[in-house]
Parts: C-alpha cells; sequence; structure tokens
C-alpha cells in the first residue's frame, strides 16, 4: 500500500523542464575565490525560478557539509546551499562501508580527511601520518614535523591488514603517499611491511581513486597537476614492480558513476522544492540510474573538457563549456579529440546558464 501511494505522489510532481549540474573549480570559483558576479548571480536566478541544480566536482577533502559552507560564505548566497546539493569526489564512496571497515585513506589534509571517512561511517580510518608515527624509516623523505605527528595522528597496529586503499584527494606529501600505497598493493594480503612473491594485475587490497583529474584550475596562469598525476605515478610504478597493469577503480568525472548519482539528487532536490522530502536522507545506490527521471533536460556547466564535457557527453546530458578555468581559446585546434560541448562555448558560467534558460523558456 505504501508503494503505491508513493508511486502516486511521484507522478503528482510535474517534470522540471531543466536543470543543472556545476562543477565547482573553474566554473563558480577560482581556488578559494569566488568567480564574482556570474557565479552568485546565476544561483540565485536559479533559486529565484525554482530550477534544481547540484554541485557536481571532482574536488574533495572536507566533508560536504564543511564544503557547502565554505560556498556560502564565499558566494554570500542570500539563500544558503543545502549539504544535499553537493556531490564531492568521494561522496559515492559512503555506499562503501558496508563492504570494507579498515580502510587507508590518502590525500587531503588532516584531520578533515580522516572525519570524512569517519562521517560515512568506516570503522576504522588509518591516514599515512599514522603509518609514519609506527614506522617513521617507511620513507626517508617524510615532510611531517614532530609536532603535525604529535597532533594530528592516532596510533595503528600495522600488523593487521588494510581492506582497501582510498585516494580522497590530492595527496599533501607525495613522496610519502606514493610508497605507502605501493606498500600497501604488493603486499602480502593487505599488511604492510610484507611483500607478495608474484606479481599480478590484481593488487593485493582494491585501489579506488576518487577522481581522475590529470589538470584543475587553482588561480595560476596555467593549470597545475591533480589526483590523476598520482594515479598515473601509482599505475606506473605498480607496473614496473609486477609487471602487469594495475587493476583499480576510479570514480569522478567523466566516469557514468558520479553522474548517476548526481541525477538521483537532482530528483530529490526537485522533489524539495515541490514540497516533498521523501528520499531527502537516503543514500543512492553506485551506478543506479533513479527509476524516473524528474528532470527533462540536464546541462552539465564545466571548465575541463577532459572531465565535466566528456562525462556530461556520454551520459546523454547538455553540455555548456566555461572560459573560466581550465579551457582556454584555441585547445580545440590544439587537442582535436577533446570532447566538445553540445551547447556551446560561453565566456562564464551566467551566460551559459541564461542562455539555456531562455532556451527552455524559463526567462
Amino acid at each position: 500500500m505504501l508503494s503505491l501511494q508513493f508511486k502516486r505522489l511521484i507522478h503528482s510532481i510535474k517534470k522540471s523542464p531543466v536543470g543543472f549540474a556545476f562543477d565547482i573549480d573553474g566554473v563558480l570559483m577560482q581556488s578559494k575565490n569566488p568567480i564574482l558576479p556570474y557565479a552568485r548571480d546565476t544561483l540565485t536566478l536559479l533559486q529565484y525560478h525554482k530550477i534544481p541544480f547540484v554541485l557536481l566536482t571532482n574536488g574533495g577533502g572536507q566533508t560536504e557539509a564543511s564544503r557547502v559552507s565554505f560556498l556560502n560564505k564565499s558566494l554570500s548566497l542570500k539563500n544558503p546551499l543545502r549539504t544535499s546539493q553537493i556531490v564531492l569526489s568521494h561522496t559515492p564512496m559512503r555506499n562503501l562501508t558496508g563492504k570494507y571497515n579498515r580502510v587507508l585513506v590518502v590525500g587531503g589534509d588532516d584531520p578533515q580527511t580522516r572525519e570524512v571517512a569517519q562521517s560515512y561511517g568506516f570503522q576504522e580510518v588509518i591516514r599515512p601520518i599514522d603509518i609514519v608515527r609506527e614506522a617513521p624509516n617507511i620513507w626517508p623523505f617524510i615532510r611531517y614535523t614532530r609536532e603535525e605527528i604529535q597532533a594530528l595522528s592516532k596510533p595503528v597496529d600495522l600488523r593487521q591488514p588494510i581492506d582497501a586503499v582510498f585516494v580522497f584527494n590530492d595527496p599533501r606529501d607525495m613522496g610519502t603517499d606514493t610508497q605507502i600505497v605501493i606498500d600497501a598493493l604488493c603486499s602480502e594480503n593487505g599488511v604492510l611491511g610484507t611483500r607478495r612473491g608474484i606479481g599480478s594485475s590484481k593488487p593485493s587490497v582494491p585501489i579506488i581513486f576518487s577522481n581522475m583529474d590529470l589538470l584543475w584550475s587553482t588561480g595560476y596562469p596555467i593549470p597545475r597537476f591533480g589526483q590523476g598525476a598520482f594515479r598515473l605515478t601509482i599505475r606506473e610504478l605498480y607496473k614496473q614492480l609486477n609487471n602487469a597493469e594495475l587493476e583499480d577503480t576510479v570514480l569522478g568525472k567523466p566516469w557514468p558513476v558520479s553522474y548517476t548519482y548526481a541525477e538521483n539528487v537532482l530528483n530529490d532536490e526537485w522533489k524539495l522544492l515541490n514540497g516533498d522530502r521523501s528520499g531527502a536522507n537516503e543514500i543512492p545506490e553506485l551506478g543506479v540510474k533513479p527509476k524516473e527521471q524528474l528532470v527533462e533536460n540536464v546541462y552539465m556547466v564545466g571548465d575541463n573538457p577532459q572531465s565535466d564535457i566528456s562525462g556530461g557527453n556520454n551520459y546523454g546530458w547538455e553540455t555548456i563549456l566555461v572560459e573560466t578555468g581550465v579551457y582556454k581559446e584555441g585547445d580545440f585546434h590544439k587537442y582535436p579529440t577533446l570532447a566538445k560541448p553540445t551547447f556551446g562555448i560561453f565566456p562564464n558560467v551566467w551566460d551559459g546558464v541564461t542562455s539555456a534558460l531562455k532556451r527552455h523558456q524559463v526567462i
């Protein structure tokens, strides 16, 4: 009976003619600085017209609530963003708490990244700084000071195996993180300080990268290396040691898993705008599309053809490319294989979004 009522409720909600998924860095922000007035004015316009939108970013390393709080403060929105409107690169990993218990979480700052994994429900979260505390000579050039180790690390039993390696964000100590991750992947059943005898494509423990962005916009004149550079490093070192390609899993854009997750969030946002809170606290299943699409036309707005535009195109969404981030005029001439936006290239997010809203007669 409840199922029937729920189905009637869903069908009673008129579909939204349009919705948006925004990248953050290079679209709304440049590092810690908002792209004003375009970012604030665009989101305010969508809120005024009750158009559902989600922030879909390959960034991470902090809780969703912390990121949203920072954005609200930076953008000075009259109507603050809700935590439910953001999908960080590692947000879908919250679905894995029932599969892995003791996880090595790499990248991001301490203690924020540990807090993220703990907030998802992982039972034991190990950080590289914990391992350095127990085995100071695991890498000869660690950057951590004694004060940082004392304040930010936790005791860890290195005799116990690690279940999985999660890369939540860009490494802050590339050398140490690289050594520890390779040690875990080539260990005997996940026990650090051991080395298995046979090389294989399948690592001793699974490794999941939250994104594969090689470059990202930081405000520097040219893009900087991102987590994708760390992944390339890990894969090449693993290949050299095992004579085999590493089997790994990658989330984030441009992979479909992030878009299905965002599509579920967009559905929930549209329901909230219509006074329906059903599913507001539910976690979307990995890779599972919503049973019904409540947003008829979704636009992915991004600055990176290799992640935002490629992923949006492949998922069947419309795509808007802006010139305030990674993409620079002339890139398609230099790199002909780059994914091109379906709706167009615009100087900024405001021009792209207002053009789409006019297309659907919203404004």
